[in-house]
Parts: C-alpha cells; sequence; structure tokens
C-alpha cells in the first residue's frame, strides 16, 4: 500500500468513527456535541476520500446510508424463529382469561405479577447482525415469512450498521418497531402538502411506508426511529 492510500485509509477510518459516535450523540441521545456544519464538514470529506479511493468503500461506512438503486420488489425471507403480535383485549374478562393461560402454561396456581409498558404504534422489524455487522432487515410479514428491507433500514441513523464491540457474536437477531415520532410525523405531513402531495394518516402509516419504499433513496428521507425490545 503506497503512503498516499495508507494515509487516505487512516483518515477514512478516523472520519468514520468520528461520524458513527455523532450519530449515536444525536439520533440515540439527542445530545449533539457539533453542529450541523460541523458535522457535513466531516462527512464531505470521508465522501471525498472514499470518492478518490473506491477500493477502501465498506458497507458499514455512514456513505453508504443513503440508499442504492430502486427495487422491483421485496424478497421474502423466513424468519428462523416465529416473529409472533400482541393480541388485543378489550376486557376485564379478557384479562381474566389469558392470566389462567399463563398459569396453566407455567403449572402455577399462585398468583402473577405483571410488568405492563406503552406500546410504539409503529412497523415491527427484526435487525440480523452477522459478526457484528449488520446483514438484513425483515417486516414481520404473516410471522413466518418477512420482506427484506435491508437497504430501507440501513438509512436509519440511530440504527448501527456495526456493533461497537470487541468480540460480537456470530449471530445476534434483534426485534423492535420502527416509528416516527408526532412532531417529526406533523413536519413530514407539512412537507407533503407543500409539495401537492398526499398527507399520512397517521404515524404509523408514515412509518410503514417509509420502510416499505421500493427506493430507498425516499426511506433516507423520512424522520424514522426504532424502539428495540428484545435480542438473542
Amino acid at each position: 500500500m503506497s503512503s498516499n492510500k495508507k494515509s487516505a485509509s487512516q483518515r477514512i477510518t478516523e472520519l468514520r468513527k468520528q461520524i458513527k459516535e455523532h450519530d449515536r450523540l444525536y439520533y440515540s441521545l439527542d445530545k449533539p456535541s457539533i453542529t450541523d456544519f460541523e458535522y457535513d464538514q466531516l462527512f464531505a470529506e470521508l465522501n471525498a476520500l472514499e470518492s478518490q479511493h473506491p477500493e477502501l468503500i465498506t458497507e458499514d461506512s455512514p456513505t453508504q446510508r443513503v440508499g442504492g438503486e430502486a427495487l422491483d420488489s421485496f424478497e421474502k425471507i423466513a424468519h428462523r424463529i416465529p416473529m409472533l403480535s400482541l393480541q388485543n383485549a378489550y376486557s376485564s374478562e379478557e384479562i381474566i382469561a389469558f392470566d389462567e393461560r399463563i398459569r396453566k402454561a407455567l403449572k402455577l396456581s399462585e398468583n402473577l405479577e405483571y410488568y405492563c409498558e406503552p406500546k410504539f404504534d409503529g412497523l415491527a422489524i427484526e435487525l440480523i447482525y452477522e459478526k457484528g455487522r449488520l446483514v438484513r432487515a425483515l417486516t414481520r410479514g404473516d410471522g413466518s415469512i418477512g420482506e427484506d428491507v435491508t437497504k430501507n433500514v440501513r438509512t436509519i441513523k440511530s440504527i448501527p450498521l456495526t456493533l461497537e464491540c470487541k468480540t460480537p457474536p456470530p449471530l445476534l437477531e434483534v426485534r423492535g418497531e420502527i416509528l416516527m415520532f408526532k412532531d417529526d410525523f406533523a413536519a413530514l405531513n407539512k412537507q407533503q402538502e407543500e409539495f401537492g402531495l398526499d398527507a399520512f394518516a397517521n404515524p404509523r402509516n408514515a412509518a410503514a411506508g417509509s420502510i416499505r419504499q421500493l427506493d430507498p433513496k425516499i426511506a433516507g428521507t423520512r424522520p424514522l426511529k426504532i424502539f428495540c425490545y428484545s435480542a438473542g
């Protein structure tokens, strides 16, 4: 490797690390440490270096989040473990029946304690990491088979493309909900109206519709977030 290429490789590695950390501070913690202009300068420098040395581009580079070519359709892929959904309950009788089913399944006679939390209303997603790298993102689909929306999910900056750990597991499956906050939803609908486009009915539809765009560049313009609730 020439000294010029070696220097570029080192700078690219440094820039990627900085940008990933600023993405984490901004999108995950809401605590930006630099201005938007300073961030854009870092990104522009990385983009320029990768353009000069395309052989150094990797799939997990921040520049690769913007999406690729539009798809004709989404590939269907089976979940390794079925991705089930929650059932609704509308009465105390249904809650009691649920409790009885749980105690019967666990063969318990005593009362159980339950912990409840609000449910985010978005699009269920499964992220699959192999050796620390995001290799696939699947929708729930019918629970057994989902759609491969990896290119769209890669554009969400709060989702790490690589896991920052010394010894990542060979396989890690993370499940969560892709959603859109109400303020972001209102801003998106305002933009839709300004462009003469139809407004979205609700944040859930906006999030789901964004992820199911065949053109990942469109998904990359949408203010999407993720809430993860299980990993294994």
